[in-house]
């Protein structure tokens, strides 16, 4: 049995729709969008700082994987991966320092004492 015939002005078309249709990372504009950039997603996980207590916090995901902020109580974590492995942290707008990301026992993500779980988002 032979494969159905796809019209060639069918195929012409479906070459030019993926580059039109494709992915864009969380929170990445359309080329040429005019007007401000659209929030961060935010996700509600629980967290704990230096081994605490587990308390609610948000989770705002500028681009997953690479640039994302835990906002605890009224503290402001800002996290950035450089995509070879390294992890920087920045508290409260202080000095950014390398962090190791580790899992624990209890399924939370720890960077150096501050730890995250829930639906945290990898990738």
């Amino acid at each position: 049995m032979r494969a159905p015939r796809i019209p060639t002005a069918l195929l012409a078309g479906a070459l030019l729709l993926p580059p039109l249709l494709a992915a864009r990372p969380l929170g990445a504009r359309p080329l040429g969008a005019q007007g401000p950039s659209p929030a961060p997603a935010s996700i509600p996980l629980e967290c704990r700082l230096a081994g605490g207590a587990w308390q609610r916090c948000q989770m705002q995901v500028e681009r997953i994987g690479e640039a994302w902020v835990l906002l605890i109580g009224d503290q402001r974590f800002a996290f950035r991966h450089d995509g070879s492995g390294a992890v920087t942290l920045e508290q409260d707008g202080g000095q950014r320092r390398r962090v190791n990301a580790s899992w624990q026992a209890d399924a939370s993500l720890c960077w150096d004492g501050v730890c995250a779980r829930g639906e945290i988002p990898l990738d």
